[in-house]
């Protein structure tokens, strides 16, 4: 009888276990490789990503990708909440305004994650000029008695989810034709309560050569 103590195999990370933002980023860089290598259609990428932030747990976002590789050609495990904070990028910058205004416009560099506070405040996120590092961008907005609008380019993917009390949440040019499925990905999250929150495409802004850009960050 071998009464020596052998340590236990690792178990799997379970398929249950909610998913954070680091999973879905992960998740969003896998579609985003495979669009731009032709493996999924533009109609398919943009099913995908609607599904990447409605469902709930690892195990759902894992579907989505089941049938894709995985950058480095294996499915890269999924990084803890901790990890996240600590290195896997710079944190989320917060734009506030309290009874005051406050904006982020020209030529600047959104990180993944931003997010926006409005207290009896006015705040513009003006992307037009913005250079985008990444392939999904994601603002979240908390709104009370204040005003928030985002503008984005023309050709970028706009997504919204979020509601309103005795308030606003619109997003406007989700799902248009025109959109280059190349393109970033802009995701609007928010709750307003007694105020406004407003996305949209600015007319006439675009962002060119967007594909070629993608494939170039996708190689380097």
């Amino acid at each position: 009888m071998d009464l020596e103590k052998h340590p236990a195999a690792p178990a799997p990370a379970p398929t249950g276990l909610r998913a954070s933002d680091a999973d879905r980023d992960r998740i969003a860089q896998i579609l985003g490789d495979a669009v731009a290598e032709g493996r999924l259609t533009a109609e398919e990428h943009s099913e995908r990503l609607d599904t990447l932030y409605a469902v709930k747990t690892v195990g759902e976002l894992e579907v989505l990708v089941q049938d894709l590789p995985a950058p480095g050609g294996a499915h890269a495990p999924s990084p803890s909440a901790s990890s996240y904070e600590g290195a896997a990028g710079p944190a989320a910058e917060t734009i506030v305004a309290v009874c005051s205004s406050s904006s982020r416009k020209g030529r600047w560099r959104p990180g993944p994650h931003t997010r926006a506070v409005s207290v009896m405040g006015d705040i513009t996120i003006d992307l037009t000029q913005a250079v985008f590092e990444q392939q999904v961008t994601e603002i979240n907005v908390t709104c009370v008695l204040g005003n928030v609008e985002v503008l984005v380019p023309e050709n970028v993917t706009l997504r919204g989810y979020g509601s309103g009390i005795l308030g606003n949440f619109e997003v406007r040019g989700m799902s248009r034709g025109e959109t280059d499925p190349q393109a970033p990905v802009v995701i609007v999250r928010g709750f307003s309560l007694l105020g406004n929150i407003e996305a949209r495409p600015k007319p006439g802004a675009r962002l060119v050569d967007l594909a070629r850009k993608l494939r170039k960050n996708l190689d380097g």
